[in-house]
Protein backbone atom coordinates (compact mmCIF):
# COMPACT_ATOMS: atom_id res chain seq x y z
CA UNK A 1 0.00 0.00 0.00
CA UNK A 2 1.19 3.56 -0.61
CA UNK A 3 2.30 5.63 2.36
CA UNK A 4 0.31 8.81 2.93
CA UNK A 5 2.45 11.91 2.75
CA UNK A 6 1.69 14.92 4.94
CA UNK A 7 1.31 18.53 3.90
CA UNK A 8 0.61 19.76 7.40
CA UNK A 9 2.76 22.71 8.46
CA UNK A 10 3.07 22.40 12.22
CA UNK A 11 4.84 25.79 12.40
CA UNK A 12 1.91 27.60 10.84
CA UNK A 13 0.23 30.19 13.12
CA UNK A 14 -3.24 28.69 12.55
CA UNK A 15 -1.96 25.22 13.49
CA UNK A 16 -0.37 26.56 16.67
CA UNK A 17 -3.56 28.39 17.64
CA UNK A 18 -5.67 25.28 17.00
CA UNK A 19 -3.29 23.23 19.13
CA UNK A 20 -3.34 25.71 22.02
CA UNK A 21 -7.14 25.87 22.00
CA UNK A 22 -7.43 22.07 21.78
CA UNK A 23 -5.09 21.61 24.76
CA UNK A 24 -7.17 24.13 26.70
CA UNK A 25 -10.35 22.16 25.85
CA UNK A 26 -8.67 18.90 26.87
CA UNK A 27 -7.70 20.42 30.24
CA UNK A 28 -11.35 21.32 30.79
CA UNK A 29 -12.46 17.80 29.87
CA UNK A 30 -9.85 16.28 32.19
CA UNK A 31 -11.15 18.39 35.07
CA UNK A 32 -14.65 17.05 34.39
CA UNK A 33 -13.34 13.48 34.28
CA UNK A 34 -11.55 14.08 37.59
CA UNK A 35 -14.82 15.36 39.05
CA UNK A 36 -16.65 12.26 37.82
CA UNK A 37 -14.00 10.04 39.44
CA UNK A 38 -14.75 11.66 42.83
CA UNK A 39 -18.22 10.12 42.79
CA UNK A 40 -20.45 11.51 45.51
CA UNK A 41 -17.64 13.58 47.00
CA UNK A 42 -15.17 13.30 49.91
CA UNK A 43 -17.79 12.70 52.62
CA UNK A 44 -19.49 9.93 50.69
CA UNK A 45 -16.13 8.32 49.90
CA UNK A 46 -15.14 8.53 53.56
CA UNK A 47 -18.37 6.75 54.55
CA UNK A 48 -17.56 3.95 52.13
CA UNK A 49 -14.05 3.59 53.53
CA UNK A 50 -15.39 3.50 57.11
CA UNK A 51 -17.50 0.50 56.10
CA UNK A 52 -14.55 -1.31 54.55
CA UNK A 53 -15.78 -0.70 51.00
CA UNK A 54 -13.74 0.27 47.96
CA UNK A 55 -14.80 3.00 45.52
CA UNK A 56 -16.26 1.62 42.30
CA UNK A 57 -13.23 2.51 40.18
CA UNK A 58 -10.94 0.64 42.58
CA UNK A 59 -13.22 -2.39 42.38
CA UNK A 60 -13.05 -2.35 38.58
CA UNK A 61 -9.28 -1.79 38.58
CA UNK A 62 -8.87 -4.80 40.89
CA UNK A 63 -10.86 -7.17 38.64
CA UNK A 64 -9.01 -6.21 35.44
CA UNK A 65 -5.87 -7.95 34.23
CA UNK A 66 -2.71 -6.13 35.25
CA UNK A 67 -1.77 -3.26 32.90
CA UNK A 68 -4.78 -3.90 30.66
CA UNK A 69 -6.81 -0.94 29.31
CA UNK A 70 -10.34 0.02 30.29
CA UNK A 71 -12.43 1.69 27.59
CA UNK A 72 -14.97 3.72 29.57
CA UNK A 73 -18.31 4.49 27.93
CA UNK A 74 -19.97 7.93 28.34
CA UNK A 75 -17.87 9.03 31.35
CA UNK A 76 -19.29 12.60 31.16
CA UNK A 77 -22.96 11.61 31.22
CA UNK A 78 -25.21 14.01 33.16
CA UNK A 79 -22.94 17.07 32.83
CA UNK A 80 -25.06 20.18 33.42
CA UNK A 81 -27.95 18.20 34.87
CA UNK A 82 -29.30 17.76 38.42
CA UNK A 83 -27.16 14.62 38.73
CA UNK A 84 -23.50 13.98 39.46
CA UNK A 85 -21.18 13.94 36.42
CA UNK A 86 -20.87 10.33 35.34
CA UNK A 87 -24.43 9.69 36.57
CA UNK A 88 -23.46 7.29 39.36
CA UNK A 89 -22.58 4.37 37.06
CA UNK A 90 -19.28 3.33 35.47
CA UNK A 91 -19.64 1.35 32.22
CA UNK A 92 -16.86 0.14 29.95
CA UNK A 93 -14.96 -2.62 28.21
CA UNK A 94 -12.11 -4.29 30.06
CA UNK A 95 -10.06 -7.49 30.06
CA UNK A 96 -10.56 -10.12 32.79
CA UNK A 97 -8.49 -13.32 32.58
CA UNK A 98 -7.68 -12.51 28.93
CA UNK A 99 -11.40 -12.19 28.13
CA UNK A 100 -12.85 -8.87 26.95
CA UNK A 101 -15.93 -8.13 29.03
CA UNK A 102 -18.47 -5.35 29.35
CA UNK A 103 -18.34 -4.15 32.95
CA UNK A 104 -21.02 -2.12 34.70
CA UNK A 105 -20.58 -0.78 38.20
CA UNK A 106 -22.99 1.09 40.46
CA UNK A 107 -21.20 3.83 42.40
CA UNK A 108 -22.53 3.51 45.97
CA UNK A 109 -21.14 6.95 46.84
CA UNK A 110 -23.67 8.56 44.46
CA UNK A 111 -27.20 8.28 45.91
CA UNK A 112 -26.55 4.68 46.97
CA UNK A 113 -26.03 3.56 43.37
CA UNK A 114 -29.63 4.33 42.41
CA UNK A 115 -30.94 4.39 38.84
CA UNK A 116 -31.62 7.71 37.11
CA UNK A 117 -32.42 8.93 33.61
CA UNK A 118 -28.76 9.14 32.57
CA UNK A 119 -27.25 6.00 34.04
CA UNK A 120 -30.22 3.98 32.77
CA UNK A 121 -29.10 4.97 29.26
CA UNK A 122 -25.53 3.97 30.08
CA UNK A 123 -26.68 0.64 31.46
CA UNK A 124 -28.76 -0.12 28.37
CA UNK A 125 -25.85 0.94 26.16
CA UNK A 126 -23.58 -1.48 28.04
CA UNK A 127 -26.04 -4.31 27.48
CA UNK A 128 -26.25 -3.40 23.79
CA UNK A 129 -22.45 -3.50 23.45
CA UNK A 130 -22.36 -6.91 25.13
CA UNK A 131 -25.07 -8.28 22.85
CA UNK A 132 -23.84 -6.87 19.51
CA UNK A 133 -20.19 -7.72 20.13
CA UNK A 134 -20.87 -11.01 21.97
CA UNK A 135 -18.99 -10.14 25.17
CA UNK A 136 -19.52 -11.51 28.70
CA UNK A 137 -21.39 -9.03 30.90
CA UNK A 138 -20.10 -8.38 34.43
CA UNK A 139 -22.03 -6.14 36.81
CA UNK A 140 -20.90 -4.84 40.19
CA UNK A 141 -24.26 -4.34 41.86
CA UNK A 142 -25.10 -2.04 44.76
CA UNK A 143 -28.36 -0.26 44.10
CA UNK A 144 -31.10 1.44 46.08
CA UNK A 145 -33.45 1.06 43.10
CA UNK A 146 -34.91 4.05 41.25
CA UNK A 147 -33.94 7.63 42.05
CA UNK A 148 -36.65 10.00 40.82
CA UNK A 149 -35.39 13.06 42.70
CA UNK A 150 -34.29 16.05 40.68
CA UNK A 151 -35.77 14.84 37.42
CA UNK A 152 -39.07 16.71 37.29
CA UNK A 153 -38.12 20.18 38.57
CA UNK A 154 -40.98 20.19 41.07
CA UNK A 155 -43.60 19.28 38.45
CA UNK A 156 -45.83 16.44 39.80
CA UNK A 157 -47.03 15.48 36.33
CA UNK A 158 -43.44 15.25 35.09
CA UNK A 159 -42.55 13.13 38.13
CA UNK A 160 -45.37 10.69 37.33
CA UNK A 161 -44.30 10.52 33.68
CA UNK A 162 -40.70 9.88 34.72
CA UNK A 163 -41.84 7.06 37.01
CA UNK A 164 -43.74 5.46 34.11
CA UNK A 165 -40.68 5.76 31.87
CA UNK A 166 -38.42 4.32 34.55
CA UNK A 167 -40.80 1.37 34.99
CA UNK A 168 -40.49 0.64 31.25
CA UNK A 169 -36.68 1.01 31.33
CA UNK A 170 -36.39 -1.31 34.33
CA UNK A 171 -38.47 -3.93 32.56
CA UNK A 172 -36.22 -3.70 29.52
CA UNK A 173 -33.17 -4.20 31.74
CA UNK A 174 -34.57 -7.53 32.95
CA UNK A 175 -35.34 -8.55 29.38
CA UNK A 176 -31.88 -7.63 28.07
CA UNK A 177 -29.99 -9.55 30.78
CA UNK A 178 -32.12 -12.62 30.10
CA UNK A 179 -31.64 -12.18 26.35
CA UNK A 180 -27.85 -12.25 26.78
CA UNK A 181 -28.11 -15.59 28.56
CA UNK A 182 -30.33 -16.95 25.77
CA UNK A 183 -27.67 -15.86 23.27
CA UNK A 184 -25.09 -17.84 25.32
CA UNK A 185 -23.41 -14.64 26.46
CA UNK A 186 -22.54 -15.14 30.15
CA UNK A 187 -23.85 -12.69 32.76
CA UNK A 188 -22.12 -12.36 36.12
CA UNK A 189 -23.21 -10.32 39.15
CA UNK A 190 -20.95 -9.46 42.06
CA UNK A 191 -23.17 -7.91 44.72
CA UNK A 192 -21.26 -5.45 46.90
CA UNK A 193 -24.10 -4.11 49.08
CA UNK A 194 -27.85 -3.66 49.24
CA UNK A 195 -29.70 -4.35 45.99
CA UNK A 196 -33.32 -3.45 46.37
CA UNK A 197 -36.44 -3.57 44.19
CA UNK A 198 -35.35 -3.35 40.51
CA UNK A 199 -31.74 -3.68 41.64
CA UNK A 200 -32.57 -7.13 43.06
CA UNK A 201 -33.38 -8.43 39.60
CA UNK A 202 -29.88 -7.72 38.33
CA UNK A 203 -28.51 -10.75 40.22
CA UNK A 204 -31.92 -12.40 39.91
CA UNK A 205 -31.57 -12.59 36.12
CA UNK A 206 -27.82 -13.36 36.02
CA UNK A 207 -26.12 -16.68 35.25
CA UNK A 208 -23.59 -16.41 38.08
CA UNK A 209 -23.98 -14.60 41.42
CA UNK A 210 -21.24 -13.80 43.92
CA UNK A 211 -22.30 -12.44 47.33
CA UNK A 212 -20.11 -10.98 50.08
CA UNK A 213 -20.61 -12.17 53.63
CA UNK A 214 -22.21 -9.62 56.00
CA UNK A 215 -22.28 -7.08 53.17
CA UNK A 216 -24.51 -8.20 50.29
CA UNK A 217 -28.27 -7.86 50.76
CA UNK A 218 -30.79 -8.61 48.03
CA UNK A 219 -34.54 -8.25 48.43
CA UNK A 220 -37.51 -7.07 46.41
CA UNK A 221 -38.66 -5.05 49.41
CA UNK A 222 -36.59 -4.08 52.44
CA UNK A 223 -37.72 -4.48 56.06
CA UNK A 224 -39.80 -1.24 56.09
CA UNK A 225 -41.78 -2.29 52.99
CA UNK A 226 -42.25 -5.82 54.34
CA UNK A 227 -43.59 -4.35 57.59
CA UNK A 228 -46.03 -2.11 55.71
CA UNK A 229 -47.13 -4.86 53.29
CA UNK A 230 -47.38 -7.85 55.62
CA UNK A 231 -46.90 -6.63 59.19
CA UNK A 232 -43.82 -8.85 59.53
CA UNK A 233 -40.82 -7.58 61.50
CA UNK A 234 -37.86 -8.81 59.44
CA UNK A 235 -34.17 -8.08 59.84
CA UNK A 236 -32.05 -7.41 56.75
CA UNK A 237 -29.79 -10.44 57.15
CA UNK A 238 -32.56 -13.05 57.42
CA UNK A 239 -34.63 -11.27 54.76
CA UNK A 240 -31.93 -10.95 52.11
CA UNK A 241 -28.42 -11.42 53.49
CA UNK A 242 -25.58 -13.11 51.65
CA UNK A 243 -25.47 -16.10 54.00
CA UNK A 244 -29.23 -16.70 53.62
CA UNK A 245 -29.15 -16.46 49.83
CA UNK A 246 -26.20 -18.85 49.43
CA UNK A 247 -27.45 -21.38 52.03
CA UNK A 248 -31.25 -21.21 51.86
CA UNK A 249 -32.79 -19.38 48.87
CA UNK A 250 -30.16 -20.49 46.33
CA UNK A 251 -29.96 -17.05 44.69
CA UNK A 252 -26.26 -16.84 45.54
CA UNK A 253 -23.74 -19.21 43.94
CA UNK A 254 -20.55 -18.11 45.71
CA UNK A 255 -20.03 -16.62 49.19
CA UNK A 256 -16.98 -14.35 49.48
CA UNK A 257 -15.28 -13.32 52.72
CA UNK A 258 -14.77 -9.71 51.62
CA UNK A 259 -14.66 -7.52 48.52
CA UNK A 260 -11.26 -8.67 47.29
CA UNK A 261 -12.28 -12.31 47.76
CA UNK A 262 -15.40 -11.62 45.71
CA UNK A 263 -13.29 -10.02 42.97
CA UNK A 264 -11.01 -13.09 42.99
CA UNK A 265 -14.07 -15.32 42.56
CA UNK A 266 -15.29 -13.13 39.70
CA UNK A 267 -11.98 -13.62 37.89
CA UNK A 268 -12.23 -17.38 38.46
CA UNK A 269 -15.73 -17.49 36.98
CA UNK A 270 -14.57 -15.63 33.86
CA UNK A 271 -11.53 -17.94 33.61
CA UNK A 272 -13.73 -21.06 33.40
CA UNK A 273 -16.05 -19.68 30.67
CA UNK A 274 -13.91 -21.24 27.91
CA UNK A 275 -14.49 -18.05 25.94
CA UNK A 276 -13.30 -17.77 22.35
CA UNK A 277 -13.50 -14.91 19.89
CA UNK A 278 -15.37 -15.78 16.71
CA UNK A 279 -13.60 -13.22 14.53
CA UNK A 280 -10.14 -13.76 12.99
CA UNK A 281 -7.03 -12.63 14.80
CA UNK A 282 -5.31 -9.42 13.62
CA UNK A 283 -1.87 -9.42 12.07
CA UNK A 284 0.59 -9.61 14.94
CA UNK A 285 3.30 -7.52 13.29
CA UNK A 286 2.29 -3.95 12.61
CA UNK A 287 4.04 -0.60 12.51
CA UNK A 288 3.03 2.60 14.25
CA UNK A 289 2.01 5.52 11.98
CA UNK A 290 4.91 7.27 10.29
CA UNK A 291 3.39 10.66 11.17
CA UNK A 292 3.10 11.91 14.75
CA UNK A 293 -0.42 11.57 16.31
CA UNK A 294 0.47 14.64 18.40
CA UNK A 295 -0.14 16.67 15.22
CA UNK A 296 -3.86 15.86 15.48
CA UNK A 297 -4.09 18.51 18.22
CA UNK A 298 -3.64 21.33 15.71
CA UNK A 299 -5.63 19.97 12.82
CA UNK A 300 -9.18 21.08 13.71
CA UNK A 301 -10.10 24.71 14.35
CA UNK A 302 -12.74 25.86 16.81
CA UNK A 303 -14.24 27.54 13.77
CA UNK A 304 -15.45 24.41 12.03
CA UNK A 305 -15.79 26.28 8.76
CA UNK A 306 -12.00 26.06 8.42
CA UNK A 307 -11.33 23.01 6.17
CA UNK A 308 -8.76 20.29 6.72
CA UNK A 309 -7.77 17.21 4.74
CA UNK A 310 -9.08 14.01 6.33
CA UNK A 311 -6.07 12.20 4.89
CA UNK A 312 -3.99 14.00 7.54
CA UNK A 313 -6.09 12.24 10.20
CA UNK A 314 -5.84 8.87 8.44
CA UNK A 315 -2.06 9.22 8.13
CA UNK A 316 -1.78 9.48 11.93
CA UNK A 317 -4.07 6.62 12.96
CA UNK A 318 -3.39 3.73 10.54
CA UNK A 319 -0.56 1.21 10.63
CA UNK A 320 2.62 2.53 8.99
CA UNK A 321 0.48 5.35 7.50
CA UNK A 322 -0.33 2.93 4.64
CA UNK A 323 -3.58 3.74 2.82
CA UNK A 324 -4.89 2.27 -0.42
CA UNK A 325 -7.27 4.95 -1.67
CA UNK A 326 -10.32 3.90 -3.68
CA UNK A 327 -11.45 6.07 -6.64
CA UNK A 328 -9.22 9.02 -5.60
CA UNK A 329 -10.19 11.08 -8.68
CA UNK A 330 -13.94 10.48 -8.47
CA UNK A 331 -16.16 12.16 -5.88
CA UNK A 332 -13.18 13.81 -4.18
CA UNK A 333 -15.25 15.26 -1.30
CA UNK A 334 -15.29 11.77 0.22
CA UNK A 335 -12.05 9.88 0.88
CA UNK A 336 -12.42 6.08 0.76
CA UNK A 337 -9.80 3.37 1.09
CA UNK A 338 -8.31 0.41 2.91
CA UNK A 339 -5.85 0.34 5.79
CA UNK A 340 -5.10 -1.49 9.04
CA UNK A 341 -5.17 -0.42 12.68
CA UNK A 342 -3.21 -2.58 15.15
CA UNK A 343 -3.25 -5.32 12.52
CA UNK A 344 -7.04 -5.24 11.98
CA UNK A 345 -8.20 -4.61 8.38
CA UNK A 346 -10.39 -1.56 7.97
CA UNK A 347 -12.30 0.31 5.28
CA UNK A 348 -12.28 4.06 5.89
CA UNK A 349 -14.68 6.77 4.72
CA UNK A 350 -13.73 10.38 5.56
CA UNK A 351 -15.34 13.67 4.60
CA UNK A 352 -13.43 16.32 2.67
CA UNK A 353 -16.46 18.50 1.99
CA UNK A 354 -20.19 18.19 1.36
CA UNK A 355 -21.49 14.96 -0.14
CA UNK A 356 -22.18 15.29 -3.88
CA UNK A 357 -23.83 12.67 -6.11
CA UNK A 358 -20.44 11.30 -7.16
CA UNK A 359 -19.11 10.98 -3.61
CA UNK A 360 -22.38 9.35 -2.45
CA UNK A 361 -22.22 6.79 -5.27
CA UNK A 362 -18.55 6.10 -4.48
CA UNK A 363 -19.46 5.51 -0.83
CA UNK A 364 -22.23 3.08 -1.72
CA UNK A 365 -19.90 1.04 -3.95
CA UNK A 366 -17.10 1.08 -1.36
CA UNK A 367 -19.43 -0.10 1.43
CA UNK A 368 -20.58 -2.97 -0.80
CA UNK A 369 -16.98 -3.97 -1.49
CA UNK A 370 -16.10 -4.00 2.22
CA UNK A 371 -19.14 -6.18 2.93
CA UNK A 372 -18.03 -8.61 0.21
CA UNK A 373 -14.68 -9.14 1.92
CA UNK A 374 -15.89 -8.92 5.56
CA UNK A 375 -13.94 -5.76 6.44
CA UNK A 376 -15.22 -3.37 9.17
CA UNK A 377 -15.86 0.28 8.34
CA UNK A 378 -14.56 3.45 9.99
CA UNK A 379 -16.49 6.67 9.35
CA UNK A 380 -14.59 9.92 10.02
CA UNK A 381 -17.16 12.73 10.17
CA UNK A 382 -16.66 16.31 9.07
CA UNK A 383 -19.87 16.83 7.17
CA UNK A 384 -22.35 19.69 6.84
CA UNK A 385 -24.68 17.47 4.80
CA UNK A 386 -25.54 16.49 1.25
CA UNK A 387 -25.22 19.30 -1.28
CA UNK A 388 -28.46 21.23 -1.98
CA UNK A 389 -29.71 23.37 -4.85
CA UNK A 390 -31.70 23.12 -8.08
CA UNK A 391 -28.85 21.88 -10.24
CA UNK A 392 -27.91 19.21 -7.70
CA UNK A 393 -31.50 18.03 -7.24
CA UNK A 394 -31.89 17.74 -11.00
CA UNK A 395 -28.59 15.87 -11.02
CA UNK A 396 -30.03 13.28 -8.63
CA UNK A 397 -28.52 14.16 -5.23
CA UNK A 398 -31.56 12.87 -3.32
CA UNK A 399 -31.54 9.64 -5.33
CA UNK A 400 -27.79 9.12 -5.04
CA UNK A 401 -27.60 10.17 -1.42
CA UNK A 402 -30.29 7.59 -0.73
CA UNK A 403 -28.08 4.92 -2.31
CA UNK A 404 -25.37 5.73 0.22
CA UNK A 405 -27.81 5.66 3.13
CA UNK A 406 -29.23 2.37 1.80
CA UNK A 407 -25.72 0.88 1.76
CA UNK A 408 -24.99 2.10 5.30
CA UNK A 409 -28.33 0.77 6.58
CA UNK A 410 -27.90 -2.70 5.07
CA UNK A 411 -24.20 -3.13 5.79
CA UNK A 412 -23.57 -5.83 8.41
CA UNK A 413 -19.83 -5.47 9.04
CA UNK A 414 -18.99 -3.54 12.25
CA UNK A 415 -19.12 0.25 11.92
CA UNK A 416 -17.14 2.71 14.06
CA UNK A 417 -17.96 6.41 13.80
CA UNK A 418 -15.72 9.24 14.97
CA UNK A 419 -17.09 12.78 14.80
CA UNK A 420 -13.98 14.90 14.31
CA UNK A 421 -15.70 18.23 13.50
CA UNK A 422 -19.18 18.92 12.02
CA UNK A 423 -21.83 16.23 11.69
CA UNK A 424 -25.10 17.76 10.55
CA UNK A 425 -28.44 16.52 9.26
CA UNK A 426 -28.62 13.70 6.72
CA UNK A 427 -24.82 13.85 6.46
CA UNK A 428 -24.70 12.32 9.93
CA UNK A 429 -26.98 9.51 8.76
CA UNK A 430 -24.99 8.83 5.61
CA UNK A 431 -21.82 8.61 7.70
CA UNK A 432 -23.38 5.98 9.99
CA UNK A 433 -24.40 8.25 12.85
CA UNK A 434 -25.76 6.84 16.10
CA UNK A 435 -29.25 6.32 14.63
CA UNK A 436 -27.76 3.82 12.17
CA UNK A 437 -26.38 1.49 14.82
CA UNK A 438 -22.58 1.68 14.62
CA UNK A 439 -20.86 -0.59 17.12
CA UNK A 440 -19.13 2.44 18.68
CA UNK A 441 -19.36 6.23 18.27
CA UNK A 442 -16.86 8.76 19.62
CA UNK A 443 -16.52 12.53 19.40
CA UNK A 444 -13.60 15.00 19.40
CA UNK A 445 -13.68 18.07 21.68
CA UNK A 446 -14.49 20.76 19.05
CA UNK A 447 -17.06 18.63 17.23
CA UNK A 448 -20.71 19.60 16.81
CA UNK A 449 -23.70 17.47 15.98
CA UNK A 450 -27.15 18.80 15.04
CA UNK A 451 -30.00 18.73 12.53
CA UNK A 452 -28.27 21.68 10.82
CA UNK A 453 -25.69 24.34 11.64
CA UNK A 454 -26.79 27.03 14.16
CA UNK A 455 -26.51 29.92 11.69
CA UNK A 456 -28.39 27.99 9.03
CA UNK A 457 -31.11 27.09 11.50
CA UNK A 458 -31.62 30.74 12.52
CA UNK A 459 -31.61 31.82 8.86
CA UNK A 460 -34.14 29.20 7.84
CA UNK A 461 -36.44 30.28 10.68
CA UNK A 462 -36.27 33.90 9.44
CA UNK A 463 -37.03 32.93 5.85
CA UNK A 464 -39.98 30.79 6.91
CA UNK A 465 -41.27 33.56 9.19
CA UNK A 466 -41.03 36.16 6.44
CA UNK A 467 -42.89 33.89 4.01
CA UNK A 468 -45.61 33.22 6.60
CA UNK A 469 -46.11 36.96 7.22
CA UNK A 470 -46.44 37.55 3.48
CA UNK A 471 -49.08 34.82 3.12
CA UNK A 472 -51.09 36.30 5.99
CA UNK A 473 -50.76 39.82 4.59
CA UNK A 474 -49.13 41.27 7.71
CA UNK A 475 -45.96 43.29 8.19
CA UNK A 476 -42.87 41.29 9.08
CA UNK A 477 -41.28 42.49 12.35
CA UNK A 478 -37.57 42.66 11.51
CA UNK A 479 -36.47 43.63 15.03
CA UNK A 480 -38.39 40.82 16.73
CA UNK A 481 -37.13 38.39 14.11
CA UNK A 482 -33.52 39.43 14.71
CA UNK A 483 -33.94 38.77 18.45
CA UNK A 484 -35.57 35.39 17.82
CA UNK A 485 -32.84 34.45 15.38
CA UNK A 486 -30.11 35.42 17.88
CA UNK A 487 -31.74 33.35 20.63
CA UNK A 488 -32.28 30.39 18.31
CA UNK A 489 -28.69 30.55 17.09
CA UNK A 490 -27.37 30.74 20.67
CA UNK A 491 -29.35 27.72 21.87
CA UNK A 492 -28.67 25.74 18.72
CA UNK A 493 -24.97 26.54 19.17
CA UNK A 494 -24.96 25.40 22.80
CA UNK A 495 -26.99 22.24 22.16
CA UNK A 496 -24.89 21.26 19.14
CA UNK A 497 -21.60 21.26 21.07
CA UNK A 498 -19.91 17.91 21.46
CA UNK A 499 -19.73 18.21 25.24
CA UNK A 500 -23.50 18.61 25.48
CA UNK A 501 -24.06 15.70 23.09
CA UNK A 502 -21.73 13.35 24.95
CA UNK A 503 -23.27 14.31 28.32
CA UNK A 504 -26.67 13.17 26.99
CA UNK A 505 -25.21 9.75 26.05
CA UNK A 506 -25.61 10.35 22.32
CA UNK A 507 -22.18 8.79 21.76
CA UNK A 508 -19.77 6.54 23.64
CA UNK A 509 -17.47 9.28 24.84
CA UNK A 510 -15.39 12.34 24.05
CA UNK A 511 -11.81 11.38 23.25
CA UNK A 512 -8.45 13.11 22.98
CA UNK A 513 -7.61 13.18 19.24
CA UNK A 514 -4.22 11.65 20.08
CA UNK A 515 -6.02 8.58 21.50
CA UNK A 516 -8.03 7.96 18.33
CA UNK A 517 -5.84 5.12 17.10
CA UNK A 518 -5.91 3.13 20.36
CA UNK A 519 -9.66 3.74 20.80
CA UNK A 520 -10.29 2.37 17.29
CA UNK A 521 -8.09 -0.64 18.04
CA UNK A 522 -9.91 -1.40 21.31
CA UNK A 523 -13.27 -1.06 19.55
CA UNK A 524 -12.23 -3.38 16.74
CA UNK A 525 -10.89 -5.92 19.22
CA UNK A 526 -14.26 -5.84 21.01
CA UNK A 527 -16.15 -6.23 17.73
CA UNK A 528 -14.07 -9.27 16.78
CA UNK A 529 -15.52 -11.23 19.70
CA UNK A 530 -18.38 -11.80 17.28
CA UNK A 531 -18.35 -12.97 13.68
CA UNK A 532 -17.43 -10.27 11.18
CA UNK A 533 -19.62 -11.04 8.21
CA UNK A 534 -20.67 -8.67 5.47
CA UNK A 535 -23.99 -8.84 3.66
CA UNK A 536 -24.36 -9.43 -0.06
CA UNK A 537 -27.97 -8.24 0.02
CA UNK A 538 -29.02 -4.60 -0.17
CA UNK A 539 -32.36 -2.87 -0.51
CA UNK A 540 -33.77 -1.70 -3.84
CA UNK A 541 -31.89 1.29 -5.26
CA UNK A 542 -33.22 3.82 -7.71
CA UNK A 543 -30.92 3.57 -10.71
Amino acid sequence: MPVLETRLDTRDAAFQQNKAEMLEALDEIQSLLDEAAKGGGPEAMARLASRGKMPIRERIAAVLDRDSPFLEISPLAAWRSPFTIGSGFVVGVGVIEDVECVILGHDPSVRAGAFNAFNAKKLMRGLQIARENRMPYVQFVESAGADLRGQADGDPEAAIQREIEHFAESGRLFYEITELSKLRIPTISLVFGASTAGGAYQPGMSDYNIFIKNQSRVFLGGPPLVKMATGEDADEESLGGADMHTRISGLGDYLARDEMDGIRMCREVVAHLNWRKLGPEPEADFEEPKHDPEDLLGLVSKDLRAPFDMREVIARIVDASYFEEFKPLYGPTLVCGWARVHGYPLGILGNNGALFSESAEKAAQFIQLCNQIDVPLLFLHNITGYIVGTDFEQGGITKNGSKMINAVSNSTVPHISIITASSYGAGNYGMSGRAFGPRFTYIWPFAKIAVMGPKQMAGVMSIVGRAAAKRRGIEFDEEADAKRAAIAEHWAEERSKGLFATSRVSDDGMIDPRDTRIVIALSLSAAYNNKVEGTKEFGTWRM
